[in-house]
């Protein structure tokens, strides 16, 4: 058996020319993976569109019916940040589908890697940040209704807080929310995480490892997860246009390892989504979130799951 990866064959929408959001680094990203024979085809699975009713677990119903009807108001659709179109809608939706795919895949496999997710920034009522619909909240809740996993850790090591997933599960102890971001960086009003770690601006490799060095352990012995969802955003790279820090590619390589080689050796299962990565660089930034499934890749064969 190989890493489960999981492909999102819808996930291109159409963006006004010169936008900035780098949509179609998804399908980029799972490319790379088969050129650099990282993957084979036979890995990957294709998520289904999910019930609206799941989405609804998380989000108040009225948002999520005006976000797929396109009714939402301007204001609204400015805070998201992107432009709707029903294209988006649908590659929203089977965003979410797949990181709900890929938490099966972990649970029954050990560790598995979305192609996607980590939309951190959406909120039960509105969207934020180029986060509509939040797919590791959404995940968890499903997991927990289907009875596949009770105690839930969200590990999120994107650059920025994970505002939206703090807010979510802020009285919840079956979820417990850690993030490690940079303290001056969006959102200027942070949440209030189970863990927050703020980190200073431009935090190179060493010193990162080593704070997460101090936490990552403890965490697990504390919170005793069925389940961890892991955050993997590359915008803590030293070349991101929104980051703030400082790390190489093998800072990120090492950051991977550690948290995938820490999860495995205490038989946690792991559900990885990439997380945020913006770069004008567009073949560096894809290579940057392949770091994730390259290092899964190299976990899953030493752990022989």
């Amino acid at each position: 058996m190989n890493l489960p990866l999981v492909y999102h064959p819808d996930y291109i929408a159409p963006l006004p020319l010169g936008h900035r959001f780098p949509m179609q680094k998804f399908k980029a990203l799972h490319d790379l993976l088969l050129v650099d024979e990282v993957a084979h085809p036979s890995q990957f699975y294709e998520p289904d569109l999910l019930p609206r009713s799941w989405i609804e677990l998380v989000h108040a119903a009225d948002y999520v019916q005006q976000y797929c009807e396109g009714t939402l108001d301007a204001q609204a659709m400015r805070r998201i940040g992107l432009p709707w179109s029903p294209a988006l809608v649908n590659r929203t939706c089977v965003a979410v589908g797949g990181t709900i795919l890929t938490a099966q895949l972990a649970l029954q496999f050990g560790l598995a890697c979305n192609t996607a997710g980590g939309t951190h920034h959406a909120f039960p009522t509105y969207g934020s940040g180029f986060c509509i619909f939040n797919d590791m909240a959404i995940a968890a809740r499903v997991m927990q209704k289907l009875d596949l996993a009770h105690k839930i850790l969200i590990v999120d090591l994107d650059v920025h807080q994970g505002d939206g997933t703090a807010y979510i599960f802020q009285d919840d102890p079956s979820v417990f929310t850690f993030s490690m971001h940079c303290e001056v960086n969006f959102p200027s009003r942070k949440q209030t995480s189970d863990l927050d770690i703020p980190l200073p601006e431009g935090m190179e490799d060493e010193h990162y490892l080593q704070t997460l060095a101090l936490y990552l352990d403890d965490l697990l012995t504390q919170v005793k997860p069925d389940l961890v969802f892991y955050d993997a955003g590359v915008d803590t790279h030293e070349g991101d246009r929104l980051g703030k820090l400082a790390l190489t590619d093998h800072g990120l390589w090492r950051r991977e390892m550690q948290v995938l080689n820490t999860c495995a050796a205490r038989g946690v299962p792991v559900a990885c989504v990439i997380g945020g990565g913006y770069a004008d660089d567009a073949q560096a930034l894809v290579y940057r979130h392949s770091i994730l499934h390259r290092a899964a890749t190299e976990v899953f064969r030493q752990y022989r799951m």
